[in-house]
This record gives structure tokens, sequence and C-alpha cells, in this order.
């Protein structure tokens, strides 16, 4: 049984059991949270797809972390006009473990 959900504007396939990092969300490490935006549930030969969010669904979840990813370095330059620009970036991330598909 495997879920399609939709959290801070991206959509993730989601098995129960598995691990993820999403957008962050506020909320204390080993917290449950409640992912209410599941788009499709599918159950062996039986797929349920919202039009666009199936109404009652929902998606279980535990924090595991709060974090940071790796450093992404943009880099700009314009050739022969002596302009470099160099600008780090690292996005913040919430790590969870799917607990539970409910439809």
């Amino acid at each position: 049984m495997y879920a399609v959900i939709k959290t801070g504007g991206k959509q993730y396939r989601v098995v129960a059991g598995e691990k993820l990092k999403i957008e962050q969300i506020p909320a204390d490490i080993g917290s449950e949270i409640v992912l209410d935006q599941v788009l499709m549930v599918a159950d062996g030969e039986a797929v349920t797809v919202g039009a666009p969010l199936i109404a009652g669904a929902t998606v279980k979840a535990t924090v595991i972390g709060q974090g940071r990813a790796k450093k992404v370095m943009i880099f700009k330059m314009r050739r022969r006009k002596h302009y470099r620009k160099t600008q780090g970036h690292r996005q913040n991330f919430t790590e969870i473990r799917i607990d539970q598909i409910a439809q």
C-alpha cells in the first residue's frame, strides 16, 4: 500500500515504514504529525484518486529530526565584464518516518 501526499509545495510517494526528508515543519522531535493532503492511495489493484484530494484520507508520521541540507553554491559570472558573484544556500528540512496510511 502506498500513497501520494502533498506537503511544502512538493508531492511525495510514501510507503509505511519509509523515512523521507520534507520541507521544514514546525514540530518537535518524536511528535506525531498528520498529513491530510492525500492525492492518491493505492492498495494492490484498488487505486483511489482524489479530485484533487481524497476526503478523509490521512497519513500519520513521526518526526525523526530537524536539519539542514548540504550547501548549494550559486555562482554567477558575466564574461569580459569582471563580474563574479558567489552565494551559498542551505535548505532546512524535517525528517519523518511514515507510520500509517489511512483511507
